[in-house]
């Protein structure tokens, strides 16, 4: 099994966020999963990475040619896909994946969840979609998305394709139950 994580590659995030997203790559290694992600080795998503490889865990980096020197491409990945574009990178991310996790992010990170989101919506596919949120990063995320469920222009059925986790071990699971 692999599972992409989606995440942050900011280099002025707190450190609890490099530990959550460690600490998720390992717990993705402890599973009998390996990884995939954005391919960078800086911030959580060099965390993730690493957290993965400690655990014994291939890691699986797509990294778009422009990003390879500002996300610094990692060069411990056990394979990395250097694509054209980050649309590029999202569908191969999509293809090589078993299931799909958000962690805190900025907007690329929203964007790839959003993708993700709506391709499985839509049928493309039909792999668990899972926010893990310890911190309550996205808890202003959800209460907007509820909102715009309660107004009818995202249907309920559309939030129940999500497992929203606060915690890593249920974050784990929500990936694996199928």
């Amino acid at each position: 099994m692999r599972i992409a994580v989606y995440c942050s590659a900011s280099t002025s995030i707190d450190q609890k966020y490099l530990d959550l997203a460690f600490d998720l790559g390992s717990a993705i290694a402890l599973a009998g999963a390996d990884l995939v992600w954005g391919g960078g080795q800086i911030s959580m998503m060099g965390s993730v990475a690493k957290g993965a490889r400690a655990g014994g865990a291939k890691t699986f980096g797509v990294i778009p040619e422009r990003l390879v020197t500002v996300e610094f491409e990692d060069p411990e990945s056990t394979e990395m896909f250097v694509v054209s574009n980050m649309r590029t990178r999202k569908a191969k991310m999509e293809e090589i994946s078993d299931a799909f996790i958000m962690l805190p992010g900025g907007i690329g990170t929203l964007e790839e969840f959003f993708e993700i989101w709506v391709s499985r919506k839509l049928g493309y596919h039909d792999r668990p979609v899972v926010v893990c949120d310890p911190f309550g990063t996205y808890e202003l995320l959800k209460t907007s998305l509820d909102h715009l469920t309660s107004e009818e222009f995202i249907g309920a059925p559309s939030n129940e394709l999500i497992d929203w986790c606060r915690d890593i071990p249920s974050t784990i699971h929500a990936c694996t139950r199928n």
